[in-house]
C-alpha cells in the first residue's frame, strides 16, 4: 500500500463558504462541529487532529490557533489541553491504523509515547507482494516497535545480503535477545540456501543424496563439489554469517552454523578470505569456537585459543586473550576465566574490553584480593581500598 497516495484526500473548496455561513448561523461551536464532521467524512486526518485541538481551545477560552505553543496558555489550561491532545492523537491514530496507513499513524502515537496500538496492528500484518516494506521497517526496526518483525521483513523480502547489512549497521550490544534472533534467522536462511544448492549440484551430476543427509555428510562424501575453486553461495555472506554466529548459545542454530563452517573449511583458500587472530585459520577456528559453546571438543578448543592468546600477548596484543576469556566465561569456566584475565588483562580497564575483565569476574566469584590486585595494577587507590574493605565485611 502506497501511503503517500492517500496522504491528502480530495478537498472540497466549498467548505470555506459553508464554514463562513456556519459561524453566522450556529456560532463558533457549531462551525467547529461542522468542520470536524466534514474532515472525518473526507478522511483528512491531519486537519482533523488540529480541528479537534481548535475545538478544545475554544472551549477553554484561549487563542483558537491550534499550532501555537502550549506555553502561551494559562497554567490552569495545560492539563485539560494536554488531555485533548492525547485524545485527538488517539482518535486520528486509530483511524489511520484502521486504514493501514501505518507511517502516518505512527507519527501520532510516537508523539504520544504510546507505541502499543501500532505494535498490535503490525504484529499480524503481512504486506502485499508489491508493497514497499521500508516504511514498515522504519517503524518496526528503527522505531523499535517490533524489531524482530522488521528484520524478518527485510530478510524474507530482500534476502540475506540486505539483512546482513541491516544487522551489521545496528548496535545490538545491549539487546542479546534480538541479536541472537537475527543471527539465528540468518544462519537458518543461509544453511537452507546452501543445502538446496549442494543437492542441486549433485542432482545435475546424477548423484543421489539421502533426504536426511546433512551438509557435513554431503561435503565429506563429495569432495568433487569443490573442484576448480567451486562454491555454492556468496562467500562473503558465508564469512559474515559465520562470524556473527559466534554470539549464538548452544542449540539448533549453533549446530547449523557449525555445518556452515564444515562447508567453509572445504573451500579453496582463495575463497576463505583473510581473518585476524585469533581467527586467522578461518573456518577451522570458528568451528572450534562454536564447538566449545556447544560442549563438543571443549578441551581441544580451549587449548587452541589459549595458545593464540599467549602468542598474541607476547607480541603486545590482548585481543586474542579477550576472545579466550570470553570463551571460558561462556563455557561456564569462571575460575579459569579469572585466571586468564589476571594473566593477560590485569591492568586493562574493563570498559575497553569485549569480555568480562578482572574486576567483573572477581566480583562474580567474590575474590576481593584479586580486585585489590587489579586496582593496584591500574594505579587506582580508591578501588584498591574499596576492595580491601569489601573483603573485610
Amino acid at each position: 500500500m502506497d501511503e503517500s497516495a492517500a496522504q491528502t484526500p480530495p478537498f472540497d473548496p466549498g467548505l470555506y463558504d459553508r464554514l463562513r455561513e456556519a459561524v453566522v448561523a450556529t456560532g463558533p461551536q457549531g462551525a467547529i462541529e461542522q468542520l470536524i464532521t466534514e474532515l472525518r467524512q473526507a478522511e483528512d486526518f491531519q486537519n482533523l487532529f488540529y480541528a479537534l485541538l481548535l475545538k478544545k481551545r475554544v472551549e477553554l477560552g484561549v487563542s483558537p490557533f491550534p499550532t501555537g505553543p502550549a506555553s502561551e496558555l494559562p497554567p490552569e489550561t495545560h492539563e485539560p489541553y494536554e488531555q485533548a491532545i492525547r485524545e485527538a492523537g488517539r482518535e486520528v491514530g486509530n483511524a489511520l491504523l484502521a486504514r493501514k496507513r501505518f507511517s502516518h499513524a505512527w507519527g501520532f502515537f510516537r508523539m504520544l509515547g504510546e507505541p502499543e496500538p501500532v505494535r498490535a496492528a503490525l504484529a499480524n500484518y503481512e504486506p502485499g507482494p508489491d508493497e514497499d516494506i521500508y516504511p514498515l521497517v522504519e517503524i518496526t526496526w528503527q522505531g523499535g516497535v517490533l524489531p524482530k518483525k522488521g528484520f524478518d521483513l527485510v530478510l524474507d523480502r530482500h534476502g540475506v545480503c540486505s539483512a546482513i547489512t541491516m544487522l551489521s549497521s545496528s548496535d545490538l550490544r545491549n539487546n542479546d535477545d534480538l541479536r541472537d534472533y537475527c543471527v539465528g534467522r540468518l544462519v537458518r536462511a543461509l544453511h537452507a540456501q546452501l543445502s538446496d544448492r549442494l543437492r542441486a549440484d549433485l542432482a545435475n551430476r546424477k548423484i543421489p543424496v539421502p533426504a536426511d543427509a546433512t551438509i557435513a555428510q554431503i561435503v565429506e562424501a563429495h569432495p568433487e563439489l569443490f573442484a576448480e575453486e567451486a562454491y555454492h553461495i556468496d562467500t562473503s555472506h558465508l564469512s559474515s554469517v559465520v562470524q556473527m554466529s559466534t554470539y549464538l548459545p548452544a542449540g539448533a542454530e549453533n549446530d547449523l552454523a557449525r555445518e556452515l563452517c564444515v562447508y567453509g573449511r572445504r573451500l579453496s583458500r582463495n575463497l576463505q578470505g583473510h581473518n585476524e587472530a585469533p581467527f586467522e585459520d578461518g573456518y577451522d577456528d570458528y568451528l572450534a569456537f562454536l564447538e566449545v559453546i556447544a560442549g563438543t571438543n571443549v578441551e581441544e578448543g580451549l587449548a587452541r585459543f589459549r595458545a593464540k592468546a599467549e602468542r598474541e600477548a607476547a607480541e603486545g596484543s590482548t585481543y586474542a586473550a579477550q576472545v579466550y576469556v570470553n570463551l571460558l566465561t561462556r563455557a561456564n569456566r569462571l575460575p579459569e576465566a579469572l585466571a586468564a584475565a589476571k594473566q593477560f588483562l590485569l591492568a586493562e580497564d574493563d570498559r575497553n574490553l569485549i569480555c568480562p575483565g578482572v574486576n567483573e569476574l572477581a566480583k562474580r566469584l567474590g575474590d576481593h584480593a584479586t580486585l585489590a590486585e587489579a586496582a593496584q595494577a591500574r594505579n587506582d587507590p580508591v578501588a584498591f581500598l574499596a576492595s580491601l574493605l569489601a573483603g573485610k565485611r
